[in-house]
C-alpha cells in the first residue's frame, strides 16, 4: 500500500514535469527549432489543422537559423506560408519549390530579458504545480494511514525527497534554458 501512495505521486510529479518541459519549449530561443511552429494553425482543406510534424509537413532545421517545413501534400504550401504569417510569431516564410523556408532573426538583448522573464515565471508555475500535488500527496496519506504516526513520517519524508529531488530537476532546466536564451 505504501508503494502504491508514493508510485501514484511520482506519476503526478512527472506529468506536472512533462507540462513544464512543453512550456519552455514554446519559449523561442536563438536557434531554429521545430516546436516554434509545430503548433500553428493552418487552414487547409476546408478545415483548420496544426502544423506539427504528421499533419501537414516534417519541419526540421537545415542549420541553427533556418527551419525548412516539407508539406506532404504541395499543394497545400501557400496555405502553409500564410498560416504561419498570419501567426503573428515574428517569422517570414518564403515558398522555395516544393519547401517553405524560416529564417529565424537573431533576438535582441531586450527581447532576451522579456524572454528569461517569462521562463522563470514557467519555472515558478512548475514549482506551484508541484506543491500542489505535494499538498494533495500528504493529505492523501494522512486520511489513509490515520492514527499511524510513523508511517505518516516516513511517507511524508518520501515524498518530500521526490519534491526537493523535482524542484531540483526544474532549476537544472531553468539554467540551461537561460543559457540558451543568452548565446548569440
Amino acid at each position: 500500500m505504501d508503494d502504491q501512495v508514493i508510485k501514484e505521486f511520482k506519476q503526478k510529479i512527472q506529468k506536472v514535469l512533462d507540462v513544464l518541459k512543453g512550456d519552455l519549449a514554446t519559449i523561442r530561443t536563438g536557434r531554429a527549432t521545430p516546436s516554434l511552429v509545430e503548433n500553428i494553425v493552418i487552414n487547409a482543406y476546408g478545415g483548420s489543422a496544426r502544423l506539427k510534424v504528421m499533419e501537414l509537413s516534417t519541419v526540421s532545421s537545415s542549420d541553427t537559423q533556418t527551419l525548412i517545413l516539407t508539406p506532404f501534400d504541395p499543394s497545400i504550401i501557400n496555405e502553409i506560408a500564410k498560416g504561419i504569417e498570419a501567426a503573428n510569431v515574428g517569422f517570414t516564410p518564403s515558398v522555395d519549390g516544393n519547401i517553405v523556408r524560416i529564417s529565424i532573426p537573431p533576438l535582441s538583448q531586450e527581447r532576451r530579458t522579456e524572454l528569461i522573464k517569462a521562463m522563470k515565471h514557467k519555472l515558478e508555475n512548475g514549482r506551484i504545480m508541484v506543491r500542489q500535488v505535494r499538498h494533495e500527496a500528504i493529505e492523501e496519506i494522512k486520511k489513509e494511514y490515520e492514527g499511524r504516526e510513523d508511517d505518516i513520517t516516513r511517507l511524508e519524508k518520501a515524498v518530500q525527497k521526490v519534491v526537493d529531488d523535482t524542484v531540483d530537476t526544474i532549476e537544472e532546466w531553468g539554467k540551461h534554458k537561460e543559457n540558451e536564451l543568452m548565446q548569440i
